[in-house]
């Protein structure tokens, strides 16, 4: 669903961010490299060393299609788990709402809508079965009042 998403906004011109992590953020790139549309990934970690591994074709990807990679940290610095949070800060500030695909109840999704909101970002909530875990947060989310995200409004 994340690259059907990010596909279609990146067709009509739409930036999309996400912070490259394995996952939701992988295809949420990916859907907007095969657009044809730009992606910015903001990175938990300078920019010597992709993180995660895994996604560094992903990352030399985005930069050949004209995609940016953002860090806020220097080179050589140590991760450290608050980075995560601290990247989630930067992914909501610099998008101009928000769409969440899925989000457990205490994941870094969440972390990203709370910095959202203090940001007076627009919510949108993919609906997600209401027996799976990694739904949880979305559709708390749903509950508290977040729009709902439905196909017609791509």
């Amino acid at each position: 669903m994340a690259e059907k998403i990010a596909y279609e906004l990146a067709l009509k011109g739409n930036i999309i961010v996400s912070g490259l992590a394995n996952g939701i953020d992988s295809y949420a790139h990916i859907g907007a490299l095969k657009a044809k549309g730009k992606t910015i990934a903001v990175l938990p970690k300078s920019l010597d060393k992709i993180y995660p591994l895994c996604n560094r074709k992903l990352a030399i990807e985005i930069l050949k299609h004209n995609g940016t990679l953002i860090s806020e940290y220097n080179f050589f610095d140590k991760i450290d788990k608050n980075n995560f949070c601290y990247r989630n800060r930067i992914i909501s500030g610099i998008s101009k709402s928000v769409i969440i695909v899925e989000a457990r109840k205490n994941s870094g999704t969440m972390v990203t809508v709370n910095f959202a909101l203090d940001q007076g970002k627009d919510i949108y909530v993919v609906p997600g079965n209401i027996d799976n875990i990694n739904y949880e947060g979305s559709n708390e989310l749903i509950k508290d009042g977040a729009q709902i995200f439905e196909y017609n409004m791509l």
